[in-house]
């Protein structure tokens, strides 16, 4: 039986807090950021994490931990009263990483641990009202994860990426006069070896609080087919 992961230290409140969700067969539980940035860096296809996350999630099995997952920050923070009206930083979050493992072995482990720590997110973040993520073709299928979370669909829009040594950098990265940082400035001194790719994006919406659905300022859309 799945059940809320309760940590074995009391909080000031005099209650233990929630560090995760599941059953001792499959549960995502809070991990040590170092960790989950190792993880990503060695196993997800971008081959880089985004420091807008702060929350770290380990997908576990009875054999260890066989993915991770983070949420935190859209790429501009403050961008979430245009997708929602309303929203604060501290009401939304994204979907920012997700790597499992390809070893697994029960069924549907994405979107089982999709679902998981969004059952944790509810309890641990009672504030978040919404989380977005984003699928690309890199991923196939469309976001077909997100839509047996029951995820709501916002359309697709084309982004540009740039690989660079086999790591995949956003078009920002490229563009951007004031990104800085050893990242940005080890992108822009090798323009002339990067890889333009432009790829389509299939934006993916989960209201906690369905009320805040009145407030999207996106048109919903049917669900792309992963098979067309």
């Amino acid at each position: 039986m799945n059940s809320y992961i309760l940590s074995n230290q009391i909080s000031l409140y005099g209650e233990a807090d929630c560090v995760g969700f599941g059953n001792t067969e499959f549960y995502v539980k809070e991990i040590h950021r170092e960790l989950a940035i190792d993880i990503i860096i060695k196993n997800h296809y971008s081959k880089k994490v985004y420091n807008g996350t702060y929350i770290n999630l380990g997908v576990f099995d009875e054999s260890g931990i066989i993915g991770v997952l983070q949420y935190g920050y859209a790429m501009n923070p403050a961008s979430c009263g245009s997708v929602v009206k309303d929203t604060s930083m501290d009401e939304y979050l994204e979907l920012n990483r997700m790597w499992l493992s390809d070893e697994i072995q029960i069924k549907y482990p994405e979107s089982r641990a999709i679902s998981y720590s969004i059952k944790y997110i509810k309890r641990k973040y009672p504030k978040v009202k919404w989380i977005q993520s984003f699928a690309d073709e890199r991923c196939g299928g469309f976001g077909i994860v997100y839509q047996a979370c029951s995820f709501d669909f916002y359309g697709e829009h084309k982004s540009t990426f740039w690989e660079l040594d086999n790591v995949v950098y956003h078009n920002s990265m490229m563009t951007s006069k004031k990104a800085g940082g050893k990242k940005y400035d080890l992108l822009q001194a090798n323009k002339e070896r990067c890889i333009s790719h432009t790829l389509r994006q299939f934006r993916y919406i989960k209201f906690i609080n369905q009320k805040w659905k009145k407030k999207c300022l996106l048109k919903e859309m049917p669900y792309p087919k992963h098979y067309l």
